[in-house]
């Protein structure tokens, strides 16, 4: 990823609204969610979600799907990994071990689920 790229992406997500977009949407992954159902879960109008979901999508965080008569939003996890992965690209000027516990923290958010999680609702 480059600086610009990774500037957009922040600049995107520097917006409360679209912060929780895409962890909305980081959620119901793989499946994604129709643009009405995230403006209706987020409580917002649908004029402001589809500002909002355009300025996603131009980041390359979000893209947007037609299934039947819905556009569907879905998170692009090749951004969010090209994104961590410019953020702690030269951690700790090769010494991988100060960058091990920042390592541990993301890995529990992958890891696979032995009970069923419960859907988040917000709104």
């Amino acid at each position: 990823m480059e600086t610009n790229e990774a500037i957009l992406a922040f600049s995107a997500l520097a917006q409360p609204t679209r912060l929780e977009v895409f962890r909305l949407l980081m959620v119901h992954e793989p499946s994604g969610l129709p643009a009405g159902e995230i403006a209706r879960r987020l409580a917002v109008p649908h004029n402001t979600m589809s500002t909002h979901l355009a300025i996603l999508t131009r980041a390359g965080l979000i893209e947007a799907e037609r299934e039947s008569r819905s556009i569907v939003y879905r998170a692009q996890l090749e951004a969010v990994r090209s994104l961590a992965g410019f953020l702690v690209k030269d951690c700790c000027g090769g010494r991988p071990e100060l960058c091990a516990p920042l390592i541990a923290d993301l890995s529990p958010c992958c890891s696979p689920q032995t009970t069923p999680s419960k859907e988040v609702i917000h709104g």
